[in-house]
């Protein structure tokens, strides 16, 4: 087989250490997600002359609600047999697991309970928050590429990239694949909302949103090793039924949207 087109992958995901204290890439990263996130709704609720929103608390929920959701669905969906054994391990986040699906369902929770508390819209609240979510999982899959983590299925062709803290064969770069996806579909929310503004349908970007990244993942999931032991040899995956009943959510709020009138979000 040709080198031409083999990337070895052995980037180093400690950025910064300093006696026993580490920064971690991956840590770094997903700070940037939620501190993007803040910016662009800063910029969002000036435009719409919401200053009766408050966004510290708002961040505060969010980051809660997201990595709570995130860590317990890793541990109950991808290695629950360990967990049931070790309850007290659940609580050891530095030591990496985190579901995305876990993630979008403790974040939903957290704005659901946000919105009822302050008294705003729910639906116009996760429209909003879904622009600044589709860039920062873009941010976190990078995060996984350079742990090395969720790597992809061995490639049969001349080009791959090979993590050499996993093994020595070409893989498909999937992390790559999805954070360039979540990208697209950032830019496609901003395109959106920039044409609607604060008359954007409620509900249509955040069914953009479920619909478009979980069917990504549906799709990239295919090129993924399994995530769990009890994974393998199944055609489909857990991420993968997880995915459907966003996916479903999505289209519900789509076509709920679509009945506004004269709307074209192609």
């Amino acid at each position: 087989m040709s080198d031409t087109l083999i990337v070895h992958w052995d980037f180093d995901p400690i950025l910064l250490s300093i006696g026993s204290f580490s920064i971690h890439w991956y840590g770094l990263l997903f700070a940037l997600a939620f501190i993007a996130g803040y910016h662009i709704m800063q910029r969002i609720t000036k435009a719409e002359g919401r200053t009766d929103l408050d966004l510290d608390t708002l961040l505060y929920y969010i980051m809660g609600g997201t990595i709570v959701g995130a860590r317990l669905a890793h541990c109950l969906f991808y290695d629950p047999t360990y967990y049931l054994s070790h309850p007290l391990d659940i609580f050891k986040i530095w030591e990496g697991g985190l579901a995305s699906h876990g993630g979008a369902v403790g974040l939903i929770l957290a704005l659901y309970f946000y919105a009822k508390r302050y008294d705003v819209p729910f639906l116009w609240l996760t429209d909003r928050i879904a622009i600044p979510s589709a860039l920062g999982g873009a941010m976190v899959r990078l995060a996984n590429f350079l742990n090395s983590e969720i790597v992809g299925n061995p490639t049969h062709s001349n080009w791959g990239v090979i993590f050499e803290k996993v093994d020595e064969l070409p893989r498909h770069p999937v992390q790559l694949y999805e954070s360039f996806a979540y990208v697209v579909i950032f830019a496609w929310l901003v395109k959106v909302y920039l044409r609607y503004g604060k008359n954007t349908p409620y509900g249509l970007l955040t069914g953009m949103f479920l619909t478009s990244v979980f069917s990504v993942r549906f799709i990239l999931e295919f090129f993924k090793t399994p995530q769990a032991a009890y994974e393998a040899g199944n055609f489909i995956s857990v991420g993968q039924w997880l995915s459907i009943p966003f996916i479903i959510v999505g289209i519900v709020l789509i076509q709920r949207a679509k009945r506004a009138p004269a709307l074209n979000i192609l």
